[in-house]
């Protein structure tokens, strides 16, 4: 057994490669092999959000405040709250992030393999989330 004691871990700051605006990241675990399954608790400031990505094994995220927006490649931009929990699946494209008044947070849970558990895209361009904005 192992207990992660909350602030036992360094928060880190979402690299500007992989998101735009402020980002925080919150290790919460990384299971140790031969499990795969990691998660962080993942803070978006009003208008920041991810690049395009996929995960080779899917990714579930739980929202637990604020409001932002997901989408997936050729989907529409949906809005999520608190409470609210995503699945996205094995390979689909897609995207994440707060929505540009208000900050979100969620635990973002993916498994890794061949040891990654994120293949990172291009940015989301400024006029691709603006698009939500739209009726």
């Amino acid at each position: 057994m192992e207990i992660k004691r909350s602030g036992s871990q360094p928060s880190g700051k979402g690299p500007a490669d992989w998101f735009t605006g402020t980002v925080r990241i919150d290790p919460l675990f990384s299971a140790p092999e031969p499990a795969r399954v990691a998660s962080a608790l993942v803070t978006f400031e009003p208008g920041a959000r991810t690049a395009w990505h996929t995960h080779p094994l899917g990714q579930t995220l739980i929202v637990t405040a604020g409001c932002g927006w997901v989408q997936r490649d050729g989907g529409p931009i949906e809005e999520i709250r608190p409470g609210d929990v995503v699945w996205f699946e094995p390979g689909e494209k897609h995207w994440h992030g707060a929505t540009p008044t208000t900050a979100m947070s969620h635990i973002a849970i993916q498994e890794k393999f061949n040891g990654s558990p994120v293949d990172w895209l291009e940015p989301v361009s400024d006029t691709q989330y603006r698009r939500a904005d739209q009726p």
